[in-house]
């Protein structure tokens, strides 16, 4: 299977992310089949430049984008992110409680 994810470059305390497709199997820091893009969320304002095309087309091809991209993707304005982001209602147990059985 075919991820979309980010994968971190800079220094420390810059932190710069390219937008790569790797197999599920690479490491994040692995070799990449593609360079999608990149994002660079410590500059003022954001910077985020992706191939929006491309995109698409691995997506049509059955690749899965990464949780944190596909918020970022569903800001750039690409249509169908939200079946791959996950709910951000979860609450952690306080300690001693039991979680919920759902």
């Amino acid at each position: 299977m075919l991820n979309l994810r980010l994968q971190r470059t800079g220094k420390t305390g810059q932190p710069n992310f390219r937008i790569v497709l790797q197999t599920h199997t690479e490491s994040v820091k692995g070799k990449a089949l593609e360079i999608l893009g990149h994002y660079q969320p410590a500059l003022n304002p954001k910077v985020l430049e992706v191939n929006v095309e491309r995109v698409k087309y691995w997506i049509s091809q059955g690749a899965q984008p990464s949780d944190s991209l596909a918020v970022l993707l569903k800001g750039k304005g690409v249509e169908g992110m939200e079946k791959f982001i996950e709910p951000r209602t979860k609450k952690r147990a306080k300690k001693g409680e039991q979680p919920a059985a759902a």
